[in-house]
C-alpha cells in the first residue's frame, strides 16, 4: 500500500485504508523521523479501531494500553527512550507482540531484531509538506 497526502484531514481515511488493507495482519511497524506524524496517525488508527482512551505517545511508559468499545486492548508502543534491547525484554515485550491484539510500534528501528518473522512495516517519510506512507507485511 503506498498513500501520499499533505493534509491531516485525511488520516482517519488513511487509516482506515491501512487497517482494512490488512485485515488479517495485528502487528504495525511505524518507521520514520521525529515529527513525521507517526503518533497522529496511531490515534488515528486506534479512534478507526474504537478505543474511546486518551491516545498519547507513551514516550516515558514505554507502552502504553488502551481498550476498544468492544472489550479488546490495543498496545502502543514507543521505544525512542530505550537504551538497549533488554529494556524491550523487560517491559515483557514478547506478550504484546504475540497477543493476537492489535500492536502499534514507534521508533522500531531500536528493537527491530525482535519483531515477530511477520509484521505490517509502516514507513512514513515527509518531503516539502508531503508525507509518503508505504506498508507492506514482512515474512522473514
Amino acid at each position: 500500500m503506498e498513500k501520499k497526502f499533505d493534509n491531516i484531514a485525511v488520516l482517519p481515511d488513511v487509516a482506515r485504508e491501512l487497517i482494512e488493507s490488512f485485515p488479517e495482519e495485528r502487528l504495525f511497524a511505524f518507521f520514520g523521523k521525529m515529527g513525521v506524524g507517526k503518533t497522529t496517525l496511531i490515534k488515528e488508527l486506534c479512534a478507526y479501531l474504537g478505543v474511546e482512551d486518551n491516545v498519547c505517545s507513551p514516550t516515558f511508559a514505554i507502552v502504553n494500553a488502551y481498550q476498544t468499545i468492544g472489550g479488546s486492548p490495543v498496545y502502543h508502543f514507543d521505544f525512542y527512550r530505550l537504551k538497549s534491547v533488554a529494556e524491550a525484554y523487560d517491559i515483557g515485550y514478547e506478550e504484546y507482540f504475540y497477543s493476537g491484539e492489535y500492536c502499534f510500534t514507534e521508533w522500531t528501528e531500536k528493537v527491530e531484531e525482535l519483531l515477530p518473522d511477520h509484521y505490517v512495516r509502516v514507513e512514513i517519510v515527509e518531503n516539502e509538506g508531503v508525507r509518503t506512507l508505504e506498508a507492506h507485511v514482512v515474512n522473514c
